[in-house]
């Protein structure tokens, strides 16, 4: 492998190391903050014991979380630092904004959360985890500022001397299309994975002893945060595709392997072939105007094929092969999506108990919510990997090749060795994570403290 394939392995490999937290820490950080609002309304022990017991999941996860983040900023100047001095007087803007503003705010009341239960006064003890919340999600804002304009480049002028991009327009920097859908999707993303999370940890009590009130509460919000967050994402999220089919046209014929125009445009459910090598698949199950839809709103929309974009940007930019893989474009559009319809069908099933007064009886839904912990990361995953694929072989969408962003001090071996390095210390950190998690996870919640009930509904 070339030092650039190994450059995108390493970071791509921490990357996605890295967004296995920060789903969790917004969307379990809003549903702890939620438990604990219920109990300072209502006074009911329960949620009490929930706010605690689920709060120290979000505390572990985020310890985890900061770790990875650092590391993967560090590689800006590690593997990619041709990329770093060629961008960064825009790229650095918003990363600069996240460490200064939302991680200080994250931190900062993280701990005030943590040790002023009884030292801070009910009302502002409530409110620091509201501001946990409010520092992660800032926090992703930021970030996706910066990957957006990766992805569809606004807000800059190139520097006359140096023809680098420098940033005179911060406003559409944050007003940028890719960023106000991509980011609420995020947003909703994380709600679904925290909500999972919960459910599945509720799932696990409820199995083991059907009548505990505390995790029927638990359940009972996860799935009730859970499935308007999904159906919105879902919408979000083609909405987004929209978006990306205007300034991305390759990503988004990358994701159906569709290599000619096509107007109207059909969806594949399933295809084979479809490759660099094979520009005619054969469509399984293929829903006819389905693309059309997705990519343009309209229900005989055109959608142009991979040679027509190949051919626009070969004009636009000079010879070069722009077609990203496509195997991994086409899969990871069809496994985010249709996970999200096995998780969407659980949650309404979980819903349809609820509703029924059954949640507690229930043989077998304890055991689905539990089984498909691991799918709101596969989906999250395979969401990425569709994003940062399909922009391939730019790194900045029209201004900078993947392959003029790489370090040149460096050369393979000594990045390759890098890669080893931290595959075996994220193998050693997701080894203190899970047994961190699923032991916690397990527990019984601990029981309130004398003083902490009962509490007169809204008092403060």
């Amino acid at each position: 492998m070339s030092q650039l394939d190994l450059a995108r392995l390493q970071f791509a490999m921490t990357s996605i190391y890295h967004f296995l937290f920060v789903p969790v820490t917004i969307g379990l950080g809003f549903l702890t903050a939620l438990l604990q609002t219920g109990w300072r309304r209502t006074g009911r022990a329960e949620l009490l014991a929930l706010t605690r017991f689920f709060g120290t999941l979000l505390v572990i996860n985020i310890a985890m979380g900061v770790v990875t983040g650092l590391v993967q900023e560090f590689q800006f100047g590690m593997d990619w630092s041709a990329y770093s001095r060629t961008v960064g007087d825009v790229f650095g803007a918003p990363l600069a904004m996240e460490g200064l503003a939302a991680f200080f705010l994250e931190s900062t009341f993280l701990g005030l959360w943590l040790f002023g239960w009884d030292r801070l006064s009910p009302r502002v003890h409530l409110a620091t985890i509201w501001l946990v919340v409010a520092g992660a999600a800032l926090s992703g804002a930021f970030i996706m500022a910066a990957n957006s304009w990766m992805q569809h480049p606004v807000g800059y002028t190139l520097d006359p001397a140096t023809r680098r991009p420098r940033l005179d327009d911060v406003v559409r920097l944050f007003t940028n299309p890719v960023f106000l859908r991509g980011y609420l999707h995020v947003l909703l993303a994380s709600l679904v994975t925290g909500a999972v999370v919960m459910l599945a940890v509720s799932a696990w009590h409820l199995r083991r002893a059907p009548d505990r009130v505390a995790f029927h509460a638990s359940a009972r919000l996860a799935l009730v945060v859970l499935v308007p967050s999904l159906l919105v994402a879902m919408l979000v999220g083609s909405e987004l595709g929209v978006t990306e089919g205007r300034f991305q046209p390759m990503k988004i014929a990358g994701a159906e392997a569709q290599w000619t125009t096509c107007e109207p445009c059909s969806f594949s459910l399933f295809q084979i072939g479809g490759g660099r090598n094979d520009t005619t698949p054969t469509k399984i199950l293929a829903v006819p105007h389905l693309l059309s839809l997705l990519a343009t709103n309209h229900w005989n929309g055109r959608v142009l094929g991979l040679g027509a974009v190949q051919s626009q940007y070969e004009q636009r930019y000079g010879p070069g092969d722009y077609v990203p893989n496509i195997f991994v474009q086409y899969w990871s559009m069809r496994v985010m999506a249709y996970l999200a319809v096995v998780v969407l069908l659980i949650g309404l099933w979980g819903l349809w108990l609820v509703w029924r007064k059954r949640l507690g009886r229930s043989r077998w839904f304890p055991r689905a919510a539990l089984w498909i912990l691991p799918l709101p990361f596969l989906m999250n995953t395979a969401g990425w990997l569709l994003t940062e694929n399909g922009r391939q072989p730019w790194i900045v969408q029209g201004l900078q090749l993947t392959a003029h962003g790489v370090s040149p001090s460096l050369d393979a071996p000594t990045v390759g060795a890098g890669v080893v390095v931290f595959l075996l210390l994220y193998a050693a950190l997701a080894a203190v994570e899970v047994v961190l998690m699923t032991r916690h996870a397990r527990k019984e919640p601990a029981p309130p403290a004398a003083g902490d009930e009962p509490l007169p509904a809204l008092a403060y």
